[in-house]
């Protein structure tokens, strides 16, 4: 088992080697900063962790979301982002985060993929622009490799088989192409830790705190999809909430040891799980090895042509991209495609995942509350007494009671009037309100209307707010 582990290890670490350093070039920072991360990321969520197996590291969606701030304000600001992204998440997790995530409907989680997907090939673009010819079909052959070597064994990463390729090919045939060490410093030593060298005041914060929340809720979402990815692969349970704390610390001390941060990772991960790992020694391996791969290697990871990397993030894109969301989009309900449409197109207006997110699950809870209002019903009888009866059926809630008072006939009804909520739920202090205002249109003409068939829940609400809401007659 120990060897299934450590094999497992070796092969993410080698397959995080290519994408920790796309990420860093993604976040505009330099591939130290990215690969610092994957090590102290996958090292400290080994120990804080709530689902073993998984691997965290530096991310497309992290990247994407602290690339404007790394463009605007320089490295320091976005260490602190990320230490104060940290910071949130324990939060975050302490008041109960990971519960809220089932509020999040399929539809958003779908439209957060796509949008991730496309952002990260939208910026792979400034790669393929005034660029040496060469590098065109450099990125095509990578993508064949990437696309057809799986077919045929899966003992190596086939992003890395690309990238070998690629490399050998450009130093042998003396190719003058782009290369990973034109686009920043790699790690020649360990990392150390410091603190983010910024100034200790408001306005820092109020720079940082808006990529630090994205930070934090973007890494959340993205590790607890992931979480629950491998919980029904491995028929498992994990603690989601040490999961999200985990997550926490993890990016407090990737921040502090000169690291942009990160979340779980789904391709890793699944490349872990399905190598046969179970433990969190194969996590903690995985960072070990790839640290000890880049430093040592340092030399070599230098003249990777850009054009590898290039086609393993447009790789990562088209496996990150829910194909089965657009061959089955005609199937769909009109209001899950509204939200996940809704959620994609938020994404990649403001580049920010944490608010394509915000505004999706908005979309998907006004779209329910229209969707679950008109199902309620009302109908009249008149017993044998001359009273009127009204039977309310279904949810009633502010969306759905707000035209109640409209279903009754104030004139023409007799002087009592029964209203049964026996088939009806109260949920909320607007639909007391509701019944108030009724029941004082007929007291207007004269006329009782009595409230019965009150569940103990709607029963409790009721008393507590009746005749108590201001601008409920």
């Amino acid at each position: 088992m120990a060897r299934t582990e450590v094999m497992a290890g070796l092969v993410v670490a080698l397959a995080l080697i290519p994408e920790a350093i796309s990420f860093s070039i993604l976040a505009g920072v330099d591939p130290r900063v990215g690969l610092f991360a994957s090590f102290t990321m996958a090292v400290v969520i080994a120990f804080t962790g709530g689902r073993p197996a998984m691997i965290s590291a530096a991310t497309g969606a992290v990247a994407l979301v602290i690339a404007p701030l790394a463009r605007d304000h320089g490295l320091e600001y976005l260490l602190a982002a990320v230490v104060l992204g940290g910071v949130f998440q324990v939060l975050l997790a302490v008041s109960g985060f990971a519960r809220l995530m089932r509020f999040i409907p399929r539809s958003v989680m779908v439209g957060f993929v796509n949008a991730l997907a496309i952002l990260i090939f939208t910026a792979q673009l400034p790669q393929l622009i005034d660029v040496p010819w060469l590098v065109y079909p450099m990125v095509a052959a990578g993508l064949v490799i990437i696309f057809v070597l799986p077919r045929v064994t899966n003992a190596i990463p086939a992003p890395l088989v690309s990238i070998v390729v690629l490399t050998g090919l450009t130093v042998i045939a003396g190719f003058t192409v782009p290369t990973v060490g034109g686009e920043g410093d790699l790690p020649d030593s360990l990392p150390f830790l410091a603190l983010p060298d910024i100034p200790v005041t408001l306005e820092t914060l109020s720079i940082i705190a808006p990529y630090a929340l994205g930070v934090a809720l973007v890494g959340l979402m993205e590790s607890l999809m992931t979480a629950k990815l491998v919980d029904d692969i491995t028929d498992t349970h994990s603690d989601k909430t040490r999961e999200s704390w985990g997550q926490g610390v993890a990016n407090i001390v990737t921040g502090f040891f000169g690291g942009m941060g990160g979340c779980a990772m789904i391709g890793q991960t699944m490349i872990n799980v399905k190598s046969g790992a179970r433990t969190r020694l194969s996590t903690f391996l995985a960072g070990v090895f790839l640290l000890i791969l880049v430093v040592a290697l340092g030399d070599v990871v230098a003249i990777i042509p850009m054009a590898a990397l290039v086609a393993v993030m447009i790789f990562v894109s088209i496996a990150t991209f829910d194909w089965h969301s657009l061959r089955t989009i005609h199937r769909m309900p009109r209001s899950e495609t509204t939200v996940m449409l809704s959620t994609v197109a938020v994404t990649l207006l403001t580049h920010n995942l944490a608010i394509g997110v915000g505004v999706g699950v908005l979309v998907a809870c006004v779209l329910f509350a229209r969707r679950i209002a008109h199902l309620v019903e009302v109908t009249s009888t008149t017993d044998a007494a001359g009273t009127k009866v009204y039977s309310v059926h279904g949810a009633l809630f502010f969306a759905s009671s707000n035209d109640l008072y409209t279903q009754f006939d104030y004139a023409d009804d007799p002087d009592h009037v029964v209203i049964d909520l026996s088939n009806a739920q109260v949920w909320d202090a607007s639909t007391v309100a509701a019944l108030d205002a009724i029941t004082h249109k007929y007291e207007l003409r004269g006329k009782t209307a009595t409230v019965v068939g009150l569940s103990d829940h709607s029963a409790d609400r009721y008393e507590r707010h009746s005749g108590r809401l201001e601008g409920s007659h």
